[in-house]
Formats: C-alpha cells, sequence, structure tokens
C-alpha cells in the first residue's frame, strides 16, 4: 500500500472488509473516529434477505442498502477504501451496489 486513506467530515471514508463468508462497510469520519453507519452480511436482518452471504449477489445487495444507509445520513460522496483487497468480485460488488443507490466515489 502506497498511501492510508483517510476521510474527511465533509468526504468520510467507506471502508470495506471481506472474509470468507461475509462482507461488511462502515462509514468513518476519521478527523473524529466516529463510524457514522455501519452494514455487515452477519447480521440477522440481512441473513433473512439473501440465500447465501458470501454470494456476490449479497455483496452487491448489502452495498446497495449501505448507500441508501449513506444517502439517509445526509452524506452525497466518500472515499471508497478496499482495505488492501483487490477490485475485484465481492468488493467490487459492494462498491457498485453503492454506487447505484447514488453514492459517488
Amino acid at each position: 500500500m502506497r498511501k492510508k486513506i483517510t476521510g474527511t467530515s465533509e468526504r468520510p471514508r467507506l471502508a470495506v472488509f471481506r472474509s470468507l463468508r461475509h462482507i461488511s462497510g462502515q462509514v468513518i469520519d476519521d478527523s473524529t473516529g466516529r463510524t457514522l453507519c455501519a452494514i455487515t452480511t452477519n447480521s440477522k436482518e440481512f441473513r433473512a434477505l439473501v440465500k447465501s452471504t458470501s454470494s456476490v449477489e449479497a455483496a452487491a445487495r448489502a452495498g446497495k442498502i449501505m448507500g441508501e444507509k449513506i444517502k439517509a445520513a445526509g452524506i452525497s460522496t466518500v472515499v471508497f477504501d478496499r482495505g488492501g483487497y483487490l477490485f475485484h468480485g465481492r468488493v467490487k460488488a459492494f462498491a457498485d451496489g453503492a454506487r447505484e443507490a447514488g453514492i459517488e466515489f
């Protein structure tokens, strides 16, 4: 990694974590250290929506729900922090889902 990604109050950081079974994302204001909103495929509510939590479709749906939560919080642009993961597969699907909801990176 060449440079650490940081978010501000005007443009917070959307950090993604990927495990073998789940994907999660959180919007972080690094100037105050607060998490503004978060989602994970490990929650009971989300598991009821999808068949598999480790699929690309689940990541895309999580990204779309995350985008809606970000919009509800009054944020329109974020810095996408892929966390060292390749921008491919589930990470890309998560990002595309957030973009579908109207979030700009």
